[in-house]
């Protein structure tokens, strides 16, 4: 079959509005990334701040942590639209039309694989966290669900956008953000 052919079951897996319900999706995500990083500074700086004036917050550098985590979780989504994910292409650019249609379509498949696996398990973390009333062993004893909900979205966004990049890719249409000249990635 021809990767870039639609196939019958197209119309029914993705529509357009769909996609741009992804693409709003992975730009809100990466909004609530934007600011856990903020957050991650302020604390930081506050914590710098704090120990010059001799003060003690506690539970600051966990509230930091959980911050570059949210962070990096979150931003999951819209990096790959951006194709900002490490990528190898070096086998990629000496393969064959044929080979590399399969070999993309073995990593797209494996990609969504392991990010629903990620997605599942995130939010089994959630779940547990929640039920077992766990909270985090530093001085803050913050119920550590409430972090782990963003490392939860984020995995779910990140499955989702597989997801889009699958059917996207299986209709024959772009999923991937164009980079300019200056963004071209030499890996």
């Amino acid at each position: 079959m021809n990767p870039g052919a639609a196939s019958p079951l197209a119309p029914a897996m993705a529509s357009t509005g769909l996609q741009r319900a992804v693409a709003a999706s992975d730009a809100g995500l990466a909004v609530l990334a934007g600011l856990a990083m903020v957050a991650a500074f302020v604390c930081v700086g506050l914590g710098v701040v704090a120990r010059a004036a001799g003060w003690d917050i506690p539970g600051l550098d966990a509230y930091a942590g959980y911050a570059i985590a949210a962070a990096l979780f979150l931003a999951l989504p819209q990096t790959l639209r951006r194709q900002e994910h490490l990528r190898v292409t070096l086998l990629l650019d000496k393969c064959g039309p044929r080979i590399r249609a399969a070999l993309e379509w073995w990593s797209l498949l494996a990609g969504f694989a392991l990010a629903v696996y990620l997605a599942v398990y995130a939010a089994r973390l959630v779940w547990m966290s929640h039920d077992m009333h766990d909270v985090s062993s530093s001085a803050d004893a913050t119920p550590l669900w409430i972090p782990q909900t963003a490392m939860a979205l984020g995995c779910a966004g990140f499955a989702l956008s597989m997801l889009d990049a699958m059917v996207s890719r299986w209709r024959g249409r772009p999923y991937f953000e164009r980079l300019g000249d200056e963004a071209a990635h030499v890996e």
